[in-house]
């Protein structure tokens, strides 16, 4: 499975084709569905351009990108940068409950975060499921020990580390560490390792994924035009 991660925690001027609006997500998620991508990570603003996970916020973006994308899954981030408040965050994702269409199908929840338990037993308690964020071997153990939430769709093994050379080693070891939990896991890097994570990945045959918000550019260097430029890049690596 290739995952389209349109936006991230970029700032709007980082890339001329960032989608940050909620009618500029729907259309990019319309884009790479149309090339065949089922799942998309989008990180909501409100009207000043900030991330946020408000119920009308989220619901504005979801509920858009469902209409333009139909049936494509959609998630969105729980992260502590945008609600340092892990009491206010577990109040928040229940209230996407009452969301309707604009719920979002899942969440991502990271484990290194305070509180992370408590976020993905709200989330699956009004139907969304969890993608747990695991950025170290570190949280990997730390996953292993406590045992996945009811609800964990996927582990997302996250290489932090932005050196190509060592970005795959890095990868390497979370997903030792983690194991063999009964999910599937998405492994991914970020800026300079983002290209090569991603040929690992799909040279060992596991879910990756690739969009604005882990790269700006194409293996060659180059600008990427937009997330659909990425997306057709990742499969063609895919073949």
């Amino acid at each position: 499975m290739l995952q389209a991660a349109l936006n991230g925690s970029r700032p709007a001027d980082a890339h001329p084709a960032l989608p940050t609006l909620a009618r500029h997500l729907a259309r990019d998620a319309r884009a790479v569905a149309r090339l065949g991508v089922t799942s998309v990570h989008v990180h909501p603003r409100d009207d000043s351009g900030a991330e946020s996970i408000e119920p009308a916020v989220v619901g504005d973006v979801v509920s858009l990108i469902r209409q333009e994308a139909p049936g494509i899954e959609i998630g969105v981030p729980t992260g502590r940068w945008i609600q340092p408040d892990p009491k206010d965050r577990v109040e928040t994702v229940l209230s996407w409950g009452r969301l309707g269409s604009g719920k979002p199908d899942v969440c991502g929840v990271n484990v290194h975060e305070l509180g992370w338990t408590e976020v993905c037993h709200a989330a699956w308690s009004v139907g969304i499921a969890v993608e747990l964020g695991v950025w170290t071997s570190g949280d990997a153990v730390t996953l292993r020990q406590n045992g996945l939430p009811p609800g964990t769709r996927r582990v997302i093994a996250e290489s932090t580390v932005i050196d190509p050379e060592t970005a795959v080693a890095e990868g390497i070891r979370i997903l030792r560490a983690l194991g063999q939990p009964p999910v599937p896991v998405l492994l991914h890097g970020e800026e300079e390792g983002a290209w090569p994570v991603l040929e690992y990945a799909t040279r060992v045959n596991i879910d990756t994924r690739i969009g604005f918000e882990d790269v700006l550019v194409r293996p060659d260097g180059w600008l990427a035009t937009g997330n659909d430029d990425l997306v057709r890049t990742a499969l063609s690596i895919r073949v």
